[in-house]
């Protein structure tokens, strides 16, 4: 009974089963109170026409009587031929029981002892047996004058009782029938409810990491196991567009290390050799190994930014001023800018506020002014922000050689070139724009890149603003 569907076809069996045995229980105990009634309404019926007989209105007699009692003619058998037949008998008594009189079919039987009547309690109904036959009586008194006689009229109930064992029997085979195709039909609508989840689960386990393009494909289906199917399906494709991503990350990621870490191993190995021996080879040895692990170190700081940008948690906010960090950012860039013979100009149009962490937005800062500064030979770079409706603006753009059209959309992927040859001619961890990206993301913001009207590049960040 572990089983989802014996346990739906369980619950829906015993449900439509105790639904039919109630109704066929209300259906028997309502045909035996309508035949029951029928009886009880034939023998009140009997009973209003004796009366109507023997009790007439003054001068109205409808059999006639020379003694003046009306109710004496019912002390005459013979008058209680009428109204006797093969389903009604009739027995007239005194007050204290003595028959006085009796149909016909009766013969030597009479009914058994009446209920006690009096003028206050006049009539009263019993069920007794006579000769092992069930009857159904119904007493009244009647008087008229001096003269008071006890009238009973029974129907026999043997041909009822046996009209309620025959429908008790129908019903009761047509319960048992009736249980036996709900069952089946509970086991049959269970299976059609549980299979397409077994099929569904059976698929989970077969589906790895090496099988993600495995899909359902259940769009016949319009009910929730349709739409389970198909929200089953959207999850592999983003689980596989998902490790995707992650295999490239991996493959690109131990592509860039695997230079710096294959430079400072050699580098190692040549000073073990001859750094004892040659003073140049042990100095740029060093310099070497020194630039390599600053530059592994700024790799591993990306990613560990990307990591809490990407990891989804919480990160403290507060109200800070996108012009005061873009100037920090500007001053801090310029001396590297100098360097290279460029022109490095900060413009603020407005001073808006955004609620977001400021170290990470002086980092986006940064990164942008970097990515400028590395891919621009001569020239200017303007830094500018300002406001736009509810959105704060940060742009940063160059005199370089501008982005290609078909690498404007992948210049924020990690490790992204787009030199294809990827040459380390430019230095970078190729982190600077991905890690640009999460910082946009995680403050609700977005970042675009487009060829600026000079030719070169033009960054646009936007952040939502408080003020």
């Amino acid at each position: 009974m572990n089983s989802l569907r014996w346990r739906i076809a369980a619950w829906y069996a015993l449900l439509l089963i105790a639904a039919i045995l109630a109704l066929g229980l209300i259906i028997s105990l309502r045909f035996e109170q309508i035949l029951y009634g029928q009886a009880q309404a034939h023998l009140a019926l009997t009973m209003q026409d004796i009366k109507r007989v023997a009790l007439p209105p003054p001068d109205q007699f409808s059999i006639q009587d020379t003694s003046g009692d009306s109710l004496l003619l019912l002390e005459n058998a013979d008058n209680l031929a009428r109204w006797a037949s093969a389903g009604t008998f009739i027995e007239i008594d005194d007050p204290a029981g003595h028959v006085l009189s009796k149909s016909f079919n009766l013969g030597t039987g009479q009914f058994p002892a009446t209920p006690k009547l009096t003028r206050a309690k006049p009539a009263a109904s019993q069920n007794a047996d006579l000769h092992g036959t069930p009857f159904l009586i119904q007493n009244e008194l009647l008087a008229s004058g001096r003269t008071a006689l006890v009238v009973r009229v029974g129907e026999p109930l043997d041909q009822l009782n046996r009209a309620f064992g025959e429908t008790r029997q129908t019903i009761a085979g047509i319960l048992i029938a009736t249980v036996i195709a709900v069952v089946a039909l509970s086991l049959v609508l269970a299976s059609q409810a549980t299979n397409p989840i077994n099929q569904l689960a059976l698929a989970m386990r077969e589906i790895g990491s090496d099988r993600l393009n495995r899909r359902l494909r259940w769009k016949n289906r319009p009910d929730e196991i349709g739409r389970l199917a198909a929200t089953f399906d959207d999850l592999l494709a983003r689980l596989e567009e998902s490790f995707a991503r992650e295999r490239q990350f991996i493959s690109d990621a131990s592509h860039e290390l695997k230079t710096p870490l294959t430079s400072i191993n050699a580098n190692a190995q040549m000073l073990a050799r001859w750094g004892d021996r040659d003073e140049n080879i042990r100095r740029e040895s060093l310099e070497t190994i020194a630039h390599e692990s600053a530059s592994l170190a700024g790799m591993v700081a990306g990613m560990l930014t990307l990591a809490r940008a990407d990891s989804g948690e919480a990160i403290p906010k507060e109200p800070v001023s996108i012009s005061a960090l873009g100037a920090e950012a500007v001053a801090a860039a310029r001396p590297r800018a100098e360097e290279k013979g460029l022109e490095l100009a900060f413009r603020a149009e407005s001073d808006p506020l955004v609620l977001g962490d400021a170290s990470l937005i002086r980092q986006l800062f940064s990164n942008l002014i970097d990515n400028a500064i590395k891919f621009t030979e001569k020239g200017r770079i303007e830094v500018r922000v300002r406001s736009e409706g509810s959105q704060a603006l940060v742009e940063v753009e160059d005199t370089g050689p501008g982005i290609d059209q078909r690498d404007l959309a992948l210049v924020f992927d990690r490790f992204y070139r787009t030199d294809k040859s990827r040459s380390r001619a430019i230095p970078g961890t190729g982190l600077g724009l991905a890690i640009v990206r999460s910082i946009t993301r995680v403050h609700d913001g977005n970042v675009e890149a487009v060829r600026a009207a000079s030719g070169g590049a033009l960054f646009r960040a936007s952040f939502p603003r408080i003020s």
